[in-house]
């Protein structure tokens, strides 16, 4: 199937007669299809088509995943200041676009970063409200964590952020905490975190707190392994605006960065910025990673998302993977395809 090769819900009867399922999570990174704040920056037609080209690969997996930058309401009365003017947007998308995230496949968004306040607590609230209608799962706000059965597995999904009122990142006790209650409850625990230092720069994980502008973004990897031992079975970061590394820890995929995905305005696309990862992880019931795939689109400010023929995002996470964590974690294949085990640069496709 090429491009659009997909991963598809399992059955398998292992030994011992018990049937056992396989779950597949598509994940990606920054969206924002477009803001009417200071004015109008919307897209041409809403910018309803730019999904259309990867809507297969969103609609094919149990679970969807994204990050929601800013916030969908009408109206509303800006709450956030900045101290750097120049490099501060506030983001405000109409209700009606969710219809198109709800329609290109998406099932849970992420609502904890920096710009979900940018309408201050009411604008999350609104955001929240809105999504509620069109059925999408979110979690940011402290105490609001999706929960739901799929394929007779009880899932959860949590969000991370160090911004106020969010489950925080820097609060890696107190996310411990959270995790393992869930993990008591819960067949599978996927946890999101917006964290990491930003722009193009950032692509590789410095092993200590990050900073952006004077602002703590959090000690990525200290929380994404704490978490991991505390109960989760999937880790989907974003927030550098570039792609990051991979880590199978303990069984379990870490995505340290998926960059952007969708943005329409204030958010650069320009180079590494532009390129657009969609990550697909399969596990099995008990949350362990079986195999993962990544397709490589890029941004336009017109079309939306278009295919990468140089497939530049998964390349790159497989160059920052095996850099960071040589070369006997997972193996990536020419497809874009990876499993545990050793990296072949014979079938990686220079």
């Amino acid at each position: 199937m090429g491009r659009l090769l997909i991963f598809v819900l399992s059955l398998v009867l292992p030994t011992g007669g018990t049937l056992s399922q396989t779950l597949t999570i598509t994940g990606v990174g920054d969206i924002m299809l477009g803001t009417d704040y200071p004015d109008d920056r919307l897209p041409v037609n809403d910018g309803a088509h730019f999904l259309e080209l990867v809507n297969p690969i969103l609609r094919a997996a149990d679970i969807t995943f994204g990050n929601l930058e800013g916030v969908i309401m009408a109206g509303g009365i800006p709450q956030k200041t900045c101290s750097t003017p120049d490099v501060c947007f506030l983001f405000r998308s109409p209700p009606r676009y969710t219809a198109y995230l709800r329609d290109a496949g998406f099932d849970v968004l992420s609502l904890a970063n920096n710009h979900t306040r940018d309408f201050g607590e009411e604008g999350r609230t609104a955001s929240m409200a809105v999504l509620d209608q069109y059925n999408l799962r979110h979690s940011g706000r402290r105490g609001d964590i999706a929960m739901w059965k799929q394929n007779d597995l009880t899932i959860a999904f949590i969000a991370f952020s160090p911004t106020r009122k969010s489950y925080l990142l820097n609060d890696i006790p107190t996310a411990e905490q959270e995790i393992l209650r869930l993990s008591s409850t819960h067949d599978i625990v996927v946890v999101s975190f917006h964290g990491g230092a930003e722009g193009p720069t950032a692509t590789n994980l410095p092993f200590e707190e990050e900073f952006y502008f004077g602002e703590t973004r959090g000690e990525v990897v200290r929380f994404s392994h704490a978490a991991v031992d505390a109960g989760a079975d999937l880790i989907l970061g974003h927030g550098p605006h570039v792609p990051r590394a991979l880590e199978l820890y303990n069984g379990r995929l870490i995505a340290y960065s998926l960059g952007n995905f969708i943005t329409h305005v204030g958010v650069s696309i320009s180079g590494i910025t532009g390129w657009a990862p969609i990550l697909t992880v399969r596990i099995d019931q008990e949350g362990a990673f079986l195999s993962g795939r990544i397709d490589s689109a890029l941004q336009s400010r017109v079309d939306g998302l278009v295919w990468d023929p140089d497939r530049q995002a998964y390349k790159l996470i497989r160059d920052l993977t095996e850099k960071t964590f040589g070369t006997t974690m997972l193996r990536f294949e020419a497809n874009g395809t990876f499993i545990a085990g050793e990296i072949d640069h014979l079938t990686a496709d220079d």
